[in-house]
């Protein structure tokens, strides 16, 4: 009597590999959107595709893609973070208060600011991991908090960075003068590499996936998810405070009241992108390129005159599709 063939079940890099060309159709789609809208907006205007319009569609992608690529992190892993505007506030305000009012050395006091996102991302996770929060209560909560603190350290005034005449060249500054490149993009540029690699390469990205994925079977593998879970959020947390100091430089001053609904933007960004709202999958380079999408949008609604309202319409659309491609995409794989 023969033995059973044993059933035969697909090899683990097949599996990777098929994952992999889901999430660079996923990015291609993604970049073809963008080529669609750059070409509707420069049909309709021809100040949209001059080289100074170029640059100010990067510079104004700095801070959405900075609270985006932090953001891919927590959405990867099945979570949410809804207190990433204000906590930007809250780090702009928190750098005012080390270079303007204490006087602190110039890098001291943005390493200080970053790693006070860092923070409030740890707080959320330890909310999240610990306490069994859900996501999207406990960064509610935290999104209350940022924006109450942002208004109480700062008197509900703006701190203006006149002791720190540098600070301003963090973002507005150019790298090589003459050509108009603000430094504020190439920061964006080597963050964005640099998550890449951590999100691909590391331990840290392995980790998000797989509990993004399945959080159960992660757990049963060994794995402490609760201790990852909080590094995540911690993670996510810097660039939080790294947005805080981009913006507050670009403006010259910290705004306390200035991040509400940035975390919907960023949010956008990060769904456009291919990232999937249930977890398990996602890209930096499609956060960047979702985040352009949404900078574009807005810049070409501007260009072409369409009223402040009517832009905030579009933008609700905008969100509305992406979540419902998501949705797509997920209930496709399901089947």
């Amino acid at each position: 009597m023969t033995a059973p063939a044993p059933t035969e079940t697909p090899a683990p890099d097949k599996q990777s590999r098929r994952l992999g060309l889901k999430a660079q159709l996923n990015q291609l789609l993604a970049f073809a959107g963008l080529i669609v809208i750059y070409i509707f907006f420069a049909i309709l205007s021809p100040d949209f595709v001059t080289f100074s319009n170029f640059t100010s569609i990067l510079f104004s992608t700095v801070v959405i893609g900075t609270l985006a690529i932090g953001t891919t992190f927590v959405i990867i892993s099945a979570g949410i973070d809804l207190s990433i505007g204000t906590g930007m506030s809250l780090c702009a305000v928190m750098s005012g208060v080390f270079l303007q009012q204490w006087g602190l050395p110039l890098l001291l006091g943005v390493v200080l600011a970053i790693l006070f996102g860092g923070l409030i991302g740890l707080i959320n996770g330890i909310n999240v991991a610990i306490l069994k929060i859900p996501p999207f209560i406990a960064t509610l909560a935290m999104m209350l908090v940022a924006q109450g603190l942002a208004l109480v350290i700062s008197h509900s005034t703006p701190i203006y960075f006149t002791k720190v005449p540098d600070y301003a060249g963090i973002s507005t500054g150019e790298l090589i003068p003459g050509v108009h490149f603000p430094n504020a993009v190439i920061i964006l540029a080597v963050v964005a590499i640099i998550s890449a690699i951590v999100l691909n390469k590391t331990v840290l990205g392995r980790y998000t996936y797989s509990i993004g994925s399945n959080e159960d079977a992660t757990a049963i593998s060994g794995i402490n998810v609760t201790k990852w879970k909080i590094m995540i959020y911690t993670f996510a947390g810097l660039f939080i405070g790294l947005a805080g100091v981009m913006i507050s430089a670009r403006l010259g001053s910290a705004q306390p009241a200035l991040g509400q609904g940035y975390e919907l933007q960023a949010i956008a960004a990060v769904v456009i992108g291919g990232t999937s709202l249930f977890g398990g999958k996602g890209s930096i380079v499609g956060t960047v390129i979702g985040a352009l999408i949404m900078s574009m949008i807005n810049n070409g609604l501007q260009i072409i005159s369409v009223p402040q309202q009517w832009q905030n319409v579009v933008l609700g659309l905008v969100i509305l599709a992406a979540v419902y491609t998501d949705n797509l995409r997920r209930k496709r794989a399901a089947s």
